[in-house]
């Protein structure tokens, strides 16, 4: 996995292979943290468990690693085919749990009778980690240049947040 939470031990094949495990272990602590996540929130509504995908994961991470390198962590969407959260902490090492209940915490703000946010609030962000059609999930993590915080991102497939189509 290339899913990183904080700085990676090693980048080259010369690294010892327990340097290079500790990077891949992270790496699958990170994606089972971010399912865990978003599928302990996907049982409050009743809503099937996501599962992990690589395709979104490679996609996540290579689009993370474009926005530290190119744009310094800015909080732009990639306007691909799936779904996308994004998070950034002023922390160089936020881990997956802190962006999910970031997104979570607009909940709040759905009104399920009108299928609305609250006026002057957003919570597509929630209404996205809930979303009934949505069957997959790949995140990825970046430590911005300078550890100047952590960019996250996560990408659902099938995207969800459809106007006039309830997130459950």
């Amino acid at each position: 996995m290339s899913i990183r939470l904080h700085k990676p031990i090693c980048f080259n094949s010369s690294c010892s292979s327990q340097s290079r495990f500790a990077i891949e272990e992270r790496g699958h602590v990170a994606s089972n943290e971010f399912l865990r996540t978003h599928n302990e929130q996907r049982r409050t509504v009743n809503e099937v468990a996501l599962v992990w995908n690589v395709t979104l994961a490679s996609y996540a991470q290579q689009y993370a690693e474009a926005q530290r390198d190119l744009h310094g962590c800015a909080l732009e969407h990639s306007n691909g085919p799936y779904g996308e959260n994004l998070f950034w902490s002023g922390s160089p090492s936020a881990p997956p749990a802190a962006a999910v209940e970031d997104w979570v915490a607009e909940k709040e703000f759905y009104d399920f009778e009108s299928n609305t946010c609250v006026q002057g609030h957003g919570c597509g962000h929630y209404t996205q980690v809930v979303w009934r059609d949505t069957l997959r999930l790949g995140c990825a993590s970046v430590v911005c240049n300078d550890d100047m915080g952590t960019f996250i991102i996560c990408s659902y497939d099938p995207p969800g947040n459809f106007i006039g189509q309830r997130p459950f």
